[in-house]
């Protein structure tokens, strides 16, 4: 976001400053199951697009768009600039990337009855996969695009295991700190590289006045934080903080938030204690096929960031303003992160579909379930609801912008 009020070439959309809103969407983290979001993020794109023409882009509509892990690779595909300046992809193809790339990224062993040793094996003795295609797909896509460049602000989270501290990468922060300011494919692998399926990722980041590098030994920011949103909500304001322009003082009920979940298996009670208290190390880190350690953490790091959010929105009254889209029924292949057999990929853009016509839900914050609501219909439904308001807040901006 520029300062001064004034929109940078690449930015589409001008500040918060010149409408009422300020707008994010969040894309969690989770493999494959990235199939999920993409396809209700194509829905949204479409409604957008019903409203203002056939070359709106969703980065033409949010101020940020945060993601973890896969969620950072559509947020890259949505935000990263072609040669024209304008989105590299849109929503609409990027299933279309995972049913081709997907194979190649999680690529399945084929040994029949010795899978499940094999990849037992793999777990104890390294990565699950070399990373090397996804790397190379990351680098071509993005070629010299560093963070600060993208179409829109993003925001994503990786954890340094140096340091032993969640590290944010931002397009505010790289124009603060220009160490921070990292190639968006370094920082793509790194949010990507979840223990156990692919190897950490180091890279430094040179300082333009000669002064020291700095060096980041980086793991998938699922460790800290699966799900993005309050992470990009805590840039937003710390950019009011640092009294930039392009924000009026931050009142909550101002945000408007679409945040996407990649599914959950919990409740299809795929752990219990009874199961669980006869683990050890091995059994946390391998089970017919799942790793339950990072599961665990994955999706505790993801609920607690909905039930937070869903209780801060709930207490302004502004509970409308912020839609969470999660199925949390996943089961069987459909659950795992790393199944990127076309039969499976298939399933999940179902899912997604699906997903679309349920009705909108709300995290309980006693049992954990998601809740549907009275009275909001179904989740695209809603997301008509909110392609309609962020349409009505782009022409604002743009109108209050060229009034200067």
């Amino acid at each position: 976001m520029a300062s001064n009020g004034m929109a940078t070439p690449s930015q589409m959309c001008p500040p918060p400053s010149q409408g009422r809103l300020i707008t994010v969407l969040s894309i969690d983290g989770g493999g494959i199951r990235g199939l999920i979001p993409a396809t209700i993020i194509a829905c949204l794109e479409a409604k957008l697009q019903e409203l203002d023409g056939p070359d709106a882009r969703i980065a033409d509509y949010f101020d940020v768009i945060a993601g973890t892990s896969t969620g950072a690779l559509i947020t890259a595909m949505l935000a990263a600039p072609d040669e024209k300046k304008r989105p590299l992809f849109a929503a609409k193809d990027i299933n279309t990337f995972y049913l081709e790339n997907g194979p190649k990224i999680f690529p399945q062993t084929k040994i029949g009855f010795l899978k499940p040793v094999a990849n037992l094996l793999s777990v104890i003795w390294g990565p699950k996969y070399d990373g090397s295609f996804l790397h190379d797909k990351i680098k071509s896509l993005t070629n010299d695009v560093r963070i600060a460049d993208t179409v829109t602000n993003v925001v994503v989270p990786a954890f340094d295991v140096r340091s032993l501290q969640p590290v944010i990468f931002s397009t505010y922060e790289a124009q603060h700190e220009p160490l921070k300011n990292a190639h968006l494919s370094d920082i793509c692998i790194s949010t990507a590289a979840a223990p156990t399926y692919f190897p950490a990722h180091f890279f430094r980041t040179e300082s333009p006045d000669g002064g020291e590098p700095r060096e980041f030994h980086l793991v998938d920011g699922g460790v800290a934080a699966n799900n993005p949103t309050m992470v990009a909500m805590s840039m937003l304001t710390k950019e009011v903080l640092r009294h930039n322009p392009d924000f009026r003082p931050v009142e909550y009920g101002n945000f408007l938030i679409v945040s996407i979940g990649t599914g959950s298996p919990k409740q299809a009670k795929k752990y219990t204690a009874h199961k669980c208290a006869k683990w050890g190390l091995f059994r946390w880190l391998y089970d017919g096929g799942f790793t339950p350690i990072i599961d665990i953490f994955t999706h505790a790091s993801a609920d607690m960031v909905d039930i937070h959010a869903e209780v801060l929105f709930e207490a302004l009254r502004c509970e409308k303003n912020y839609l969470r889209i999660q199925d949390d029924s996943l089961e069987g292949h459909a659950s795992s992160v790393d199944i990127a057999t076309e039969e499976n990929m298939e399933a999940l853009i179902r899912i997604g579909r699906e997903l679309l016509k349920k009705p909108v839900a709300r995290v309980n914050i006693d049992t954990g379930e998601h809740v549907s609501v009275d009275g909001e219909g179904t989740n695209e439904e809603a997301l008509e609801r909110f392609a309609r308001k962020l349409s009505d807040e782009l022409k604002l901006r743009k109108k209050n912008f060229n009034s200067y």
